[in-house]
């Protein structure tokens, strides 16, 4: 599924290019945020986990070079719907840090906010902003393109994509909201990780939504890191509906550092250990065992956290993780990419990272359950779903690294992974 959940569209036209300085300049609507009441985050607190914090630092400028007419008329008309916010706050200023208008459109989102869905989506779309306007400051002179799709199945999509810039190769921030009926591929493959799933007249209604990223630099000493949170609804013939939540953070460095590695993986864990101080085990776990390459009998990368079919304790506590692990991409990743980003290096260390890109692309082609979830949906959208390749990779003929070298470093805590943090 994670792969379908990449979106990519322009605010104005398709493929609007937006300019190094990302900066928030535009209130994309109006209207009142109405958080959860006493007696729900009561009642929360009374469950095993502790919801974190519904606070979000704002994310990315919105787009204003290359807006047409047409849109600079709509955001208008939208900013003047009644329902103005009191105080200052609210969906409007939330709104104002997008890379694009939500794809659900702002008065819907307003309409239905204490929602589950909406809150989702707002989540996906304030990620969105806050990973690109930390990669922006990083890399000024390259820009985004942002690219708006539609799907006529139902629902749509976001992407936010750098590629040639002076830090990184290719990064790509998508968000994707779609809806519509399971295909038979689709709901065989749920069925066989457990789901009970009953089809009225063979049709299963759902609504999938989600932000995935996968960021390539150039500098063979900054890992790639890849992240994706997703949220799920499926109807069944009843009426009743199935929900879940997946998702994940990991990194995959060219050559191993130590003190990266625990960086990253702290920061993890303390967003877990919010909640549970059981999640960072299992989940970090379950991604070593998921990011598997069987073929060359090796991980794809040091790990991270991943987790599916997340349906417990309850919605909002789920959900409250989530959020509290989105929060958590900036810091694990932003200050290695500073710490490395200017590092010398020679073409042979060059060489290894394409080799080990390699590696990257046969993980995601031949084994990923978001790509062939994706592939098996109708209305997918190709360039969506292979975002995660990277521009540039290599195979070598029988290529070994000499013992005790550092790339056969790397290889050894690939095929032997490590406990980071105790």
């Amino acid at each position: 599924m994670a792969r379908l959940l990449r979106g990519v569209c322009a605010v104005g036209a398709r493929g609007t290019v937006l300019y190094p300085n990302l900066r928030c300049s535009r209130s994309f609507s109006s209207g009142g945020w109405e958080p959860p009441s006493p007696g729900d985050l009561d009642r929360a607190q009374s469950r095993r986990w502790r919801p974190s914090t519904l606070a979000w630092a704002a994310g990315a400028a919105a787009v204003v070079a290359g807006l047409g007419l047409a849109r600079r008329a709509e955001m208008a008309r939208q900013q003047s719907q009644p329902g103005e916010e009191a105080g200052g706050g609210g969906l409007a200023r939330r709104f104002e840090c997008f890379m694009a208008p939500p794809v659900s459109g702002m008065r819907e989102l307003r309409s239905r906010r204490g929602e589950m869905r909406s809150r989702m989506e707002m989540l996906i779309m304030e990620t969105q902003g806050q990973v690109c306007r930390a990669l922006s400051q990083l890399d000024p002179g390259a820009s985004f393109t942002v690219d708006r799709w539609e799907r006529k199945e139902g629902g749509g999509g976001i992407s936010c994509v750098l590629q040639d810039g002076e830090i990184f190769e290719k990064a790509g921030v998508n968000v994707s909201v779609v809806f519509g009926h399971l295909s038979e591929e689709a709901a065989q493959q749920m069925r066989s990780r457990g789901k009970t799933l009953k089809a009225k007249d063979g049709k299963l209604p759902f609504c999938a939504m989600g932000v995935s990223s996968v960021i390539h630099p150039k500098n063979p000493y900054v890992p790639t890191i890849h992240f994706n949170y997703r949220y799920f609804e499926i109807e069944e013939a009843d009426g009743s509906k199935q929900w879940w939540f997946g998702g994940g953070t990991d990194l995959t460095p060219t050559y191993l550092n130590e003190e990266d590695a625990v960086h990253f993986h702290k920061t993890l864990k303390e967003a877990c250990d919010q909640h549970n101080l059981e999640l960072y085990p299992k989940f970090k776990k379950w991604c070593d065992d998921y990011f598997y390459i069987k073929h060359r009998g090796e991980r794809r990368g040091i790990g991270g956290i991943f987790f599916d079919d997340l349906d417990w304790p309850s919605k909002e506590e789920a959900f409250q993780f989530v959020q509290s692990c989105a929060k958590a991409i900036v810091p694990c990743y932003i200050p290695i990419v500073k710490k490395h980003s200017h590092d010398p290096f020679t073409p042979e260390e060059k060489l290894w990272q394409q080799i080990r890109r390699g590696r990257y692309v046969e993980f995601n082609l031949v084994y990923d359950r978001g790509t062939k979830f994706g592939l098996a949906t109708p209305g997918s959208r190709i360039e969506s779903i292979l975002m995660s390749l990277p521009l540039t990779a290599r195979w070598e003929y029988m290529h070994s690294p000499p013992k005790n070298s550092r790339e056969a470093e790397i290889l050894e805590v690939l095929r032997q992974p490590r406990d980071w943090v105790h």
